[in-house]
């Protein structure tokens, strides 16, 4: 039992405070013979996370490389007609799938060379698709390899954040997390631009060599600080389900993404609806990635379910956008309110409880929100197809984001005691 010490840091921002030290893990047990060595060794490397200086950042960069080649720049967003619509969502959940072995292996010290791997095969996916010519041999590639790699690298690229940074741990997130945002703009644009030049094969090759580069530099700078614990119990932490912070958060993570992705989904067919050009319909992808990346940059002064109760509210108006104007306005303030929400999904989760275990408590999280990423947008796209519109997919996709940032008040008082302000 880890009884004397907390390995989390008292100064974690982001308005959660940390666990107190058998909050969760109440039944987790090291190995007997090392337990006190680890527990004092690994005190004492989170006492001194340097919080900034050349390796600090050199893996933050390497770590927002990484999601630079995952999230949203794999969804080849110029290729709408073929991939974004079919299989943007499933990537997203596959993507989040893996959190629960590979934050375990994280865990366990094995880092290094699934990363390495996984790498690997998310850039040979890449090459591959610009061979496919059958859906089935799309979906296979892009839309579950694609998505398996890329929440293998995901996953550890997000657990080694808490190893060099606490009290700037939301500014590294939030660096992190815009390497999404800026995939979703680069890759996209060189897409639009190479495609009546050189074709989709070499479109798409062109990105691989993109990712060769990004994940090589990621390769060789993202490494863990902290050494290895082998605590007792397998994938699944049960114990984590005790603490109602913990449990609160990952319903509200699912309830979050049945709804948070239909807006950058189908706002480009709501635009092409009311008479828009496919080339403006572009613009409203650029323009809500570019907000994305602001949204993001800002997370550690905004609390994340500030964001999400203002994209929850943006997907209620979203249907009734129908001038450029408008739309812009639409794409703009969402891809910055569900910037602040994305950057910060996991911020929470790490903070409840010992960093020894913050791979597997990440992973479960993750593992867990899978199951709204899978199915919700699926669900708009059902009532968009039953409905002929686009008002209802947006009534059911504000209304469970906006029930998701309710929890997230919830646990912040669970967390807090109050409903307000940071730690």
């Amino acid at each position: 039992m880890l009884k004397e010490k907390t390995l989390v840091p008292p100064d974690i921002e982001l308005g959660f405070t940390p666990a107190e030290p058998n909050t969760i893990g109440d039944d987790q047990k090291t190995n007997k013979k090392t337990s006190e060595d680890i527990t004092n060794k690994c005190a004492k490397y989170v006492s001194g996370a340097p919080d900034g200086g050349f390796k600090a950042w050199s893996v933050i960069v390497a770590s927002m490389l990484t999601t630079f080649c995952t999230l949203p720049s794999l969804s080849l967003g110029s290729f709408k007609s073929i991939m974004s619509k079919s299989f943007y969502p499933k990537k997203v959940a596959f993507i989040f799938l893996p959190g629960l072995l590979t934050g375990r292996l994280f865990d366990l010290g094995h880092f290094k060379i699934p990363f390495f791997t996984a790498s690997c095969g998310l850039i040979a996916c890449t090459f591959l698709t610009a061979e496919c010519k059958q859906y089935w041999q799309f979906f296979l590639v892009q839309g579950l390899f694609t998505g398996l790699f890329g929440g293998i690298i995901y996953a550890q690229a997000m657990s080694v954040v808490p190893h060099w940074f606490s009290k700037k741990k939301g500014t590294a997130l939030g660096i992190v997390s815009i390497g999404s945002s800026l995939g979703g703009i680069l890759f996209p644009t060189a897409g639009q631009n190479l495609l009546p030049l050189v074709g989709f094969k070499w479109t798409v090759r062109v990105f691989g060599f993109m990712m060769l580069v990004a994940l090589g530099i990621a390769n060789l700078g993202i490494d863990r600080r902290l050494p290895s614990v082998n605590i007792e119990g397998g994938l699944v932490n049960l114990s984590a389900f005790r603490y109602p912070a913990y449990t609160i958060y990952c319903i509200s993570g699912i309830t979050c993404y049945l709804g948070l992705y239909t807006v950058p989904t189908y706002l480009p067919l709501s635009a092409t609806a009311v008479g828009m050009s496919d080339n403006f319909s572009f613009l409203l992808i650029a323009v809500t990635n570019v907000a994305s990346g602001l949204g993001r940059l800002s997370a550690g002064f905004l609390a994340d379910q500030i964001g999400e109760g203002l994209a929850g509210i943006l997907t209620f108006a979203w249907p009734y956008a129908s001038s450029q104007g408008a739309l812009i306005g639409v794409s703009l303030l969402y891809g910055i309110a569900s910037g602040t929400y994305v950057s910060l999904i996991v911020a929470p989760a790490m903070a409840m409880g010992d960093v020894s275990d913050v791979g597997r408590r990440v992973g479960m999280f993750l593992t867990i929100a899978t199951l709204g990423t899978l199915v919700g947008t699926p669900i708009s796209g059902a009532i968009n197809a039953r409905t002929g519109g686009f008002k209802d997919p947006g009534f059911y996709a504000g209304g469970v984001v906006i029930f998701s940032a309710l929890l997230l008040c919830v646990v912040r008082y669970l967390q807090l005691g109050r409903l307000h302000g940071k730690c």
